[in-house]
């Protein structure tokens, strides 16, 4: 087999029919979704199915609704390899909760409740804090950090490393405005994005000692397989220090294009994302060397099931 990184998406992957076809075939599929809506209190299936999108979308929902769709994706996934065992694993934002899940760090049922508690919180604090997320495309992250040392006109961050020229900016709606036009005026082209909060930034960071006290209700187990952390783009084994750096991604940056050139450099020639829609995928195209082996394919459905585990095997 090639050496393989299993990768899951977060918020802004999300789309009205997202684990349909799993749902309509799939019994274990089902079951994994009625435990989902147990533990967060969310009829998760009629939302992932039929929305309306402005109530999938909203952050208390939408957690634990896609971390039930790549968690039965990945359930699917072990199932039809029952052998199988990435090198890594690697989530980006909320994704990082499936992440630790397949890794067996913590189970499906407290996954599902970490992320629930997640997304009530990042929710609360997004409605008393309010501030959004912007795209910035075609500027290094030591340009626009380079841009946002002598900026002054509001409270803006560096909020996702996503690939070599595509950094996520959050902060407060005038801090955006401003540093917005600083970065198009600098030749990037600036896209908002569809979020009702800051993520990643200090304006979420009144989340960060509600969720670490939260995390310590729950066991972690030391990684079955490496996971490689947003917030450090590093390995992590210890269950203390993965607590603590899960309760500060909420408000830290998230280090993904340094997290895959990790996994590239330790030699993976496949990735998988695992879960709704192909961001990941989009990402990884950027990232990944031209003339390079390495790959990335997508699956969240039972055909596209069938394709990964062909490329797998061969």
């Amino acid at each position: 087999m090639k050496k393989t990184a299993v990768l899951f998406p977060g918020q802004g992957s999300q789309y009205l029919g997202m684990g349909r076809e799993f749902l309509e075939v799939d019994g274990a599929a089902r079951d994994l979704m009625d435990m989902a809506e147990k533990r967060s209190g969310v009829a998760l299936a009629k939302l992932c199915l039929d929305g309306p999108m402005e109530d999938l979308t909203r952050v208390f929902h939408l957690q634990p609704a896609i971390t039930a769709i790549n968690l039965i994706c990945w359930q699917a996934l072990t199932r039809a390899l029952p052998d199988f065992r990435p090198a890594f694993f690697a989530g980006h934002s909320l994704g990082e909760y499936s992440a630790l899940c397949g890794a067996g760090v913590v189970s499906s049922q407290d996954c599902l409740a970490l992320v629930t508690r997640r997304g009530e919180l990042m929710e609360r604090e997004g409605a008393e804090r309010p501030g959004g997320m912007r795209a910035v495309l075609g500027l290094t992250v030591e340009e626009v950090e380079s841009l946002l040392e002598d900026f002054t006109g509001g409270m803006v961050v560096i909020a996702n490393h996503n690939s070599e020229r595509q950094v996520v900016i959050s902060g407060d709606l005038t801090g955006l405005e401003g540093f917005s036009g600083v970065c198009s005026r600098n030749g990037a082209k600036v896209v908002p994005l569809n979020v009702s909060a800051a993520n990643h930034s200090p304006l979420l960071a009144g989340a960060v000692e509600d969720f670490a006290a939260f995390l310590r209700n729950f066991d972690f187990n030391r990684p079955s397989v490496p996971v490689v952390f947003n917030v450090t783009a590093e390995r992590e084994e210890d269950s203390a220090a993965i607590r603590s750096i899960m309760a500060r991604q909420i408000a830290t940056r998230v280090r993904w294009y340094e997290s895959v050139n990790l996994m590239l450099r330790e030699g993976v020639e496949l990735f998988i994302e695992v879960g709704p829609g192909k961001v990941l995928s989009g990402l990884m195209r950027k990232i990944i060397p031209r003339g390079t082996a390495a790959a990335c394919i997508q699956f969240d459905t039972p055909e596209g099931l069938v394709k990964v585990v062909e490329a797998v095997k061969n």
